[in-house]
């Protein structure tokens, strides 16, 4: 191969990944995976080591990690998927690197229970064996501040604002090249409706690869951010008074090409199938929320006034419902999808992707009935006329949240008991840490008066 080239059917061998590597200067071999959280881990490796880790994965300390093991079985493999070998952007402060992500292991080769990824992927080989293949499309907005310690809109703009109000046209464009050059394709961008909101869509695609692809996504965003001059934050509401940051995620089911969410005879456009996963999203809803919205300021979005749904409820193309069908176009079946839209950016994505598949699949074998969608805007209904439709509120807090997850039977069996009590417990305590904070809101309420 020549310094650029790469495999032409685009997938990767260890023989290919070890030219590549020699071929084009490489200096450093990034491992990626993720925490319990969500948040990006990573070590490099030189070249010299390659070889190595491609046959026998690379050892380290999983004590460290949250949410990971123990330190008395601290000892961990990551071992690269080599499908997700790619070039990373190139930038002043870095030398020329390329990235893996990794399938976590234990010493004896075994898939280790707790690694975000390795759920997902349990969840999705449940689908496979049912026949279908999952297709996810994460909207994933973010914030753009003059720096990390000045948390200072950089322009004023609204919803689809162009040049030169919107300023954050060229970082988006940016991020879209660099993401495009890694294999990742974007179908639009634009501001959003809050000041200095941004959003990038990536197109639709198999969920494990959508969630890798939101992991390097969110580094994306913040690496160009970087070279800006400002600071992307993925924070769900970093603004009082405005709308916050979402992740909606439009999802499907195929049979082979065949869209199983479609049946243009039905007057929803809704296959029966899809019926029953949309209802399985709703029933487990509550159960699943901690893992949709995992921070004390998710529920600061999840709000009514903001756009962002906070009634279990679904709908054809209202909004203020939580899952939401768009509007079906006659002759593209294979476009018939949901949209789940509580969840937001501060969301593990292999996590979040497990549990809404895992849900949909549950209403599937389960075979629920949908309720009857929602055609009025549910921030007009009063609370008795809610009730009279029975229809349930979203956790108000993480408490709340993490409570339905403890105690949810369905979750323990789709994550594994011991992931999902690791995840609680270290959510309990960013919880306790938060309510035992005393905040300017309560000194300006109280402390002259009291």
């Amino acid at each position: 191969m020549t310094a650029t080239d790469k495999p032409a059917s685009g997938k990767w061998t260890a023989s290919t990944i070890l030219n590549y590597v020699s071929q084009n200067d490489i200096q450093a071999i990034w491992h990626w995976f993720v925490d319990i959280e969500g948040y990006l881990k990573g070590f490099a490796i030189t070249p010299r080591e390659l070889e190595r880790s491609l046959t026998d994965g690379m050892h380290f300390d999983g004590s460290s990690i949250s949410g990971f093991n123990a330190i008395e079985e601290s000892d961990l493999i990551a071992r690269p998927d080599l499908s997700t070998f790619a070039d990373l952007p190139e930038n002043a402060d870095s030398p020329r690197s390329v990235r893996f992500f990794c399938d976590i292991q234990t010493p004896d080769g075994k898939p280790y229970k707790n690694d975000p990824r390795g759920a997902l992927k349990r969840i999705i080989r449940k689908a496979s064996r049912q026949g279908f293949t999952s297709y996810m499309g994460p909207e994933i907005e973010f914030f753009i501040f003059a720096s990390m310690d000045n948390p200072k809109p950089t322009d004023f703009g609204g919803y689809f604002t162009g040049p030169p109000v919107d300023r954050g046209n060229k970082i988006r464009t940016d991020v879209i090249t660099a993401l495009d050059e890694l294999g990742i394709p974007c179908e639009y961008h634009h501001h959003e409706v809050a000041e200095s909101q941004h959003e990038i869509d990536l197109r639709y695609d198999e969920v494990l690869r959508i969630a890798d692809a939101a992991i390097t996504y969110k580094y994306v965003v913040k690496q160009v951010a970087h070279s800006h001059g400002v600071y992307a934050t993925f924070m769900p509401k970093p603004i009082f008074g405005a709308n916050g940051s979402g992740m909606h995620v439009h999802q499907s089911l195929f049979k082979g090409n065949r869209n199983a969410f479609a049946n243009p005879k039905d007057k929803t456009g809704l296959s029966q199938l899809a019926k029953q996963y949309i209802a399985g999203l709703l029933k487990y809803a509550e159960e699943c929320c901690s893992f949709w919205a995992p921070t004390v300021n998710s529920y600061k979005r999840l709000v009514p006034g903001y756009e962002a749904p906070v009634y279990i409820a679904w709908s054809a193309q209202n909004r203020s419902a939580m899952v939401r069908v768009p509007a079906i176009t006659p002759g593209k079946e294979k476009s018939v999808r949901c949209e789940l839209r509580c969840p937001d950016p501060s969301a593990n994505p292999y996590l979040a992707f497990a549990t809404m598949l895992g849900a949909g699949l549950a209403g599937i074998e389960e075979n629920l009935k949908l309720e009857a969608p929602q055609k009025d805007n549910l921030y007009d209904l009063t609370e008795l006329e809610r009730h009279q439709r029975d229809i349930k509120d979203l956790p108000s807090n993480l408490s709340e949240a993490l409570h339905h997850s403890k105690k949810s039977k369905f979750v323990r069996k789709l994550l594994g008991n011991e992931l999902v009590e690791n995840f609680v417990q270290l959510k309990y305590r960013e919880f306790d840490e938060y309510r035992t904070q005393v905040t300017k809101w309560e000194m300006d309420r109280y402390f002259a008066v009291l």
